[in-house]
């Protein structure tokens, strides 16, 4: 083999080697570049974490006041039914159980308010009433499954206490809408209604 013959295989070699050194180059780029864009183009699964529920801070206060407007109307209708023994401290500390009793006489234009206002569509009627309930929980608990589940609790604890201050069984619209209340918690923890 004489000196040419190397040199030309030599070059031969040198430029195959050089072409193969880019090709590997070219390939590991390409592979860095999909690996890139493959990043770029995650497609990411859904993650376990909690979702985030906030209460609806205004529509909680605005809830209040008319709550608070509400419950002041109401002391201002028991005062004017009992007149002025609602006044003295006897009255007042044992005003739930004067009214469980049913020992008391009302004007007309009062029983008629009373009546109105206990009716099926009236404000402390049991539909507008478990309704209240339930959008004040729902408002406070932002949705949030676990703290629906507490204002259940707390409805329930609420109610118990609400019967040892009567002094036995509530009356039958409360019963009524303890009821309904009940089944609208049991209806936002299956999903028949949106949260």
């Amino acid at each position: 083999m004489d000196v040419n013959s190397v040199s030309s295989a030599t070059a031969t070699y040198a430029a195959y080697s050089t072409g193969v050194a880019k090709e590997a180059q070219k390939t590991e780029e390409a592979k860095e570049s999909a690996a890139v864009q493959s990043e770029e183009a995650a497609v990411y699964e859904k993650s376990d974490e909690a979702k985030a529920y906030k209460p609806d801070m205004q529509k909680v206060q605005q809830m209040l006041a008319d709550s608070e407007a509400r419950v002041q109307q109401f002391r201002d209708m028991i005062q004017k039914m009992f007149g002025q023994q609602a006044k003295t401290s006897d009255l007042a500390d044992g005003i739930w159980q004067k009214l469980a009793s049913g020992d008391f006489t009302v004007d007309a234009a009062t029983k008629a308010q009373a009546q109105a206002d206990v009716s099926e569509d009236g404000y402390w009627g049991v539909k507008q009433t478990s309704e209240r309930i339930l959008d004040f929980a729902k408002t406070l608990a932002g949705n949030d499954p676990e703290k629906l589940e507490k204002m259940r609790s707390a409805f329930e604890k609420g109610y118990k206490q609400a019967e040892k201050t009567w002094g036995g069984e509530l009356p039958e619209i409360s019963r009524k809408t303890y009821d309904a209340v009940m089944k609208g918690f049991d209806e936002l923890k299956n999903g028949e209604v949106e949260a």
